[in-house]
Formats: C-alpha cells, structure tokens, sequence
C-alpha cells in the first residue's frame, strides 16, 4: 500500500457557518467542493491522513510533527468555541516519516509538551487544520492524524518531505491520504487582508493552471518575485504534498477556484492511478537546484563571495584572517556595511554596521558576515549544512545626511536612521513589505525600541547593494 490520495483545501475560517454565518454562502462553491473531496477520501480507502498547515509551529531548520497521542483544537479564536475536534496520533506513520525523511536529508522536529513549554508554542490544532477537518468530518472522514507543519525549504527538500511519506506508507502497508491546507494569493482586490496587488491574479491563475495539468516542475520553477507579491500561503503545503504522489500516475482534478474575500481559495483532488516511472521526479530536482546554484554562485559580486568565504570559514572551524582578503581600489576605503542572508525567499539574519569600524569596506563585510551569520537574536545560528541554501547581499552604506522630515524619505532610494537620546534604529532602502515613509519610520522606531509617538531626529542615507 501507499499514498491512495492527495488533495488542496482553503482554510477560511469565514467558511464556517458557525464563524461567518450568511458571508459562509459566498464560499459556497468551496465548501461543497470540500464534502466532494472528503467522499473522495472515502472511497480511496485511506487509513490515515496526514495534514499539512502552513499556521501549525514552523520552524527555520526542521518540519514539525505533532506527535501528541491526542490533538485537539477549536474555533474559539474565530467565536466558534463549540467548533472543537480532538484526532488521535498514529505514531507508526509519524516515526517512519521522520526516519524516511532524515534518510533523505530533512530534519524532522517532533513537537511533544516538553518542547512545547521549551519554546513557548502552542499544540492545539491551528485553522489550517480545523477548517479541512470540519468538512472532512462532515464528509463521514475521522481517521487517525499525522499532523505536519509546512517548511521553511528550499522547494525540491519541501518535495522531498513528500517523498518520505510516501515511502513511510510504503514501509508500513498503509493506506494514506495527504491534504495541503493552503490559501493562495492574499492580495486579489483592494479589500483584501494583506493588500492588493495586480500580480496576485496571476499567481492564482498559474497555481489552477500548473495543478490541473499536474506540471510539478512549473509549480517548483515558479518567480520567487511572483509568489513573494502574491502574498500565498499554501505553495509550501501543496509542493510537500506533492512530493507524496512521485512516480505514480495521477488524475489531478481543481474541484473549486473563486475568491470573494480578496484571498484565493482552490480545492483539488489529485487521484493515483498507478505506477508512472516518468513522474520520478527527485532526482531531476535536486540536479537542477545544484545546477542553479552554482549559476548563481558565478554571479556573485566580490563583496558577496567575501562574506560568503567568511561565514564558510568561520562556521568549518579555520576562519579566514578578515585582513588576509584582497582590497579592491574602491573598497580600500571604510564605510558601514550590512549583511543580509536569507534562505527560500525567507530572512534568516541581517546584522551591519552603521559607520567604519574596520580599516576597509572588506573587513567590514568579513566580520559582519560572521555576525549576521551567528549573532542575530532574531534567529538561531546558521549551521553549516544551511549555506548552500543562503543567497546573500552586502549593503555599502553612504554617508547619512540630517532630514526635517518624512516627506524628504523615499523607501525605494533612501534608509534611514532614527535618533533620540541614545537610542538609535537604522532600516535599509527597498525592503519588501515597507511601501511608504512612514512604515520605514516606524518599524526603525521599533527596532530603537522608541514609541510611536516618541519624537525623533531622522536621518537618511543612500546605499550600494551587491548581490
């Protein structure tokens, strides 16, 4: 036996009559759609569901199972409190999952009470997971929960998780049914939660595209530009679940797309129907992401490669002499530098310096790298088996000149610095998610730990980003 079933579920909590009341009708659409793929389930014969949210625990360096032998959950934080389930665990499926995926290099975190209390997490059910729930149940489907949290991963180890879980099913003679819980494009009218953007049509589009014709490649390959505008929440899930169905032939079906409340919501049920050597698509995954990193390794800038060797070098133990790095005539000069590292579109630190405090602009780069690399509190140090999967900027900082006000800020062209007393916040120029002046101000008076009222003296600056 193996996976017999994969499928897409929104999770609107307005879905609910119980939380939206007459607003549930205008997802009427999804919400039969979702009975529609809870009989479907049924019909598979699956035994076990394994269910992923992208709102359960994520963690930077691992995916999370909740192996509580019983989880529950409610609506209470949508004024549906009566909502309430409570699944059982399977432990079998949830251990060979983590050892399948640890074979395939992805580290698995079980997520128990002790490490609930450790880290100050919550292991109740999330609304990714209670809205499927809610229909499935009504669709006659209670099977025993393994439930996962989506990764922060590049897309082909997302895959890869799949993968495990299909060859825990395998391992185990289980009938399995995988469920991405995911919303696409929160951005698709001007009402919307998260904003409007003209891309977010776009990207729903392409995902209704891509699934119906079951192009897991084209969902892998999609621009990070588009996908980050889109503002989405279920291409994580859906790659993950995906990975579940390699080698198998499937008959892929959207059951429901529509979007009234500014977010997309599709529903579809991807049915194997046998074995489908062709549809082995791991290993082509993983050669192309090497393939493209080392392309994107040949384009890196000089002070890009410095950091990069630095935090290397750092991290294996012989860290490079920052003085021992070749100057370039126009680095010899000092000048503030900030490093910037994220993975998979996502921050993963960022420490800089706001003036020279080594002999040159390489130096400055050199230490900092180590820094953002290792000191940032926001994160946990960045391990060694992170760094292929770290893109990384330097931001040369110009001299910053005195302002009288927000009015003479432009997010795209200009940082700026806050001051009052000897409290002090800087934000970089052209940041995702900061549109206008005075979210820039704001956010530097956060980091300054500086109220929102606090009056201040503003700064700006202009800087030279190296990819």
């Amino acid at each position: 036996m193996s996976v017999v079933f994969g499928g897409i579920m929104p999770h609107p909590p307005i879905a609910l009559p119980e939380v939206g009341g007459a607003e549930a009708d205008k997802v009427m659409d999804s919400r039969q759609a979702m009975l529609d793929l809870g009989q479907r389930i049924k019909q598979s014969g699956a035994e076990i569901l394994v269910l992923i949210s992208p709102h359960a625990p994520v963690f930077g360096d691992g995916i999370a199972i909740n192996i509580s032998p019983q989880t529950r959950g409610n609506m209470g934080q949508f004024g549906a409190a009566q909502v309430s389930f409570t699944c059982r665990y399977d432990p079998k499926l949830g251990t060979e999952i983590g050892w399948q995926a640890e074979e395939l290099g992805i580290p698995v975190i079980d997520l128990d009470e002790q490490i609930a209390r450790q880290t100050g997490i919550n292991l109740q059910l999330d609304h990714g997971m209670m809205v499927p729930l809610y229909f499935l149940r009504q669709a006659g489907v209670e099977l025993p929960l393994v439930p996962c949290s989506m990764g922060i991963f590049s897309p082909e180890k997302l895959y890869s998780f799949g993968v495990a879980v299909q060859r825990a099913a395998e391992a185990l003679g289980s009938k399995v049914a995988v469920v991405a819980s995911g919303d696409l494009s929160h951005r698709l009218t001007p009402d919307a939660p998260a904003g409007f953007d003209p891309r977010g049509k776009e990207f729903d589009q392409k995902i209704v595209a891509l699934i119906k014709s079951l192009d897991v490649t084209g969902l892998i390959n999609l621009d990070e530009d588009l996908c980050e505008r889109a503002g989405e929440c279920g291409l994580r899930p859906i790659i993950m679940m995906l990975g579940a169905l390699d080698g198998l032939a499937v008959k892929s079906e959207v059951l429901a797309y529509e979007g009234p409340f500014g977010v997309g919501y599709m529903v579809a049920a991807l049915e194997p129907t046998g074995r489908d050597q062709t549809r082995r698509l791991l290993a082509s995954l993983q050669q192309e992401r090497k393939q493209k990193l080392a392309q994107l390794r040949a384009k890196e800038s000089y002070l890009v490669r410095v950091a990069r060797q630095s935090l290397t070098s750092y991290l294996e133990g012989h860290w490079k002499d920052p003085a021992s790095y070749d100057v370039p005539e126009e680095f010899a000069r000092g000048a503030g530098a900030f490093v910037s590292l994220k993975k998979n579109g996502h921050l993963r630190g960022c420490i800089g310096t706001t003036a020279p405090t080594r002999a040159n602009v390489v130096q400055e780069v050199a230490y900092n790298a180590v820094s953002a690399g290792t000191e940032d509190p926001r994160f946990y140090p960045v391990r060694l088996d992170e760094l292929d999967e770290l893109t990384i900027s330097v931001d040369v900082l110009m001299p910053p000149e005195p302002i009288d006000g927000v009015d003479q800020l432009d997010v795209k062209k200009y940082g700026v610095i806050v001051r009052r007393g000897a409290r002090s916040g800087l934000l970089l120029p052209d940041l995702e998610g900061i549109d206008t002046p005075e979210q820039q101000v704001a956010v530097a008076k956060q980091k300054a730990g500086i109220g929102p009222d606090e009056p201040v003296q503003l700064e700006r600056f202009e800087v030279v980003r190296y990819h």
